[in-house]
């Protein structure tokens, strides 16, 4: 991993470094053999998918607002944009995958699958499902260190295994606020399935061109729903109408829920200003956005950073079905 910082007030954010001559965006190792970033004790983000698979260890995983008490075995993923890090941790050990979401992406269902592992992001382990799960963590590392001819296909292959198998943990819960990675394939219908042929396929397209769009593109820069369409080469109506057929959601409500979580991480994340934390998500007027806010979550800037004060609420999540 490679960090960048943007700002010393500001979650740094750490790239994927690939593996040359392979130039493949995937890496698989221990903690240790990752590298000081893999359990890092500062607030940061990626440009990247991380799956940890923690077999050792005590301490605290902290993601956006959320804390996770170790109890390991766990098996958990980081998505792109997301500021997590690791609080006092003693003997943190497992493996760590790292992959951009280019990598994995060959077929429709994967952007879907991508989202539903996002959706629910940490599981505890029950024994057969840790030991499953380390067989097939040992054969992605064995895969990615000996770089046979045609590893990378065989490396898509069972990472793709390991996100099914991570979505079998569980029910699937609702799509958690600030879902901007949920803008993809639904669940076996989507674009396709609502306009029909090229005009279907052309709205998905498009559908998750905008999703890339949040994802990669910070909210102060993001603009107004013609703006983003413009980005995008197609009309605002155009927009509306493909992210209806395919997530249900107006590009509107995807830009409200993009900004409100990345002040949401802000303000709990960093000292920054609450006219700084405006300017950072798109506002040029503080009291405008201290109104946004305040419609949006039900509490002033001033008042959810008081609540949270850097220190959510720990979950315990308890063992999860084979």
């Amino acid at each position: 991993m490679r960090g960048t910082a943007r700002t010393v007030d500001t979650p740094p954010v750490h790239s994927l470094e690939v593996r040359l001559p392979d130039d493949v965006p995937f890496a698989i190792g221990s903690f240790d053999e990752i590298g000081p970033y893999s359990r890092a004790a500062f607030p940061h983000r990626h440009t990247f998918y991380e799956i940890v698979h923690v077999t050792r260890g005590s301490g605290t995983h902290v993601v956006d607002l959320a804390r996770w008490e170790l109890r390991p075995p766990h098996l958990g993923v980081i998505v792109p944009g997301q500021v997590h890090h690791w609080e006092d941790t003693r003997g943190l050990d497992g493996h760590v995958v790292l992959f951009t979401p280019d990598f994995l992406v060959g077929q429709s269902g994967d952007r879907d699958l991508l989202r539903r592992v996002g959706a629910r992001p940490w599981h505890r382990l029950d024994p057969a499902a840790h030991a499953r799960t380390g067989r097939l963590l040992a054969e992605l590392s064995e895969e990615y260190r000996h770089g046979d001819p045609g590893f990378a296909t065989v490396l898509r292959s069972l990472l793709h295994v390991l996100l099914v198998r991570m979505v079998r943990l569980g029910d699937r819960p609702p799509e958690p606020p600030g879902g901007v990675y949920g803008v993809g394939a639904g669940d076996g219908g989507g674009a396709g399935g609502a306009g029909g042929g090229e005009v279907g396929a052309g709205r998905h397209a498009v559908a998750e061109e905008f999703a890339r769009l949040l994802a990669g593109t910070g909210p102060d820069v993001l603009g107004s729903v013609r703006e983003c369409a413009d980005r995008l080469g197609v009309t605002p109506g155009y927009l509306t109408e493909a992210l209806r057929a395919a997530v249900g959601r107006t590009p509107g409500s995807l830009l409200r829920e993009a900004r409100t979580r990345e002040a949401q991480r802000l303000l709990a994340r960093t000292d920054l200003s609450v006219r700084q934390v405006a300017a950072r998500t798109g506002f040029d007027d503080p009291a405008y956005f201290c109104r946004f806010f305040r419609r949006e979550t039900g509490m002033s800037p001033g008042g959810f950073r008081k609540h949270h004060d850097r220190r959510a609420p720990s979950i315990e999540a308890g063992p999860d079905p084979a």
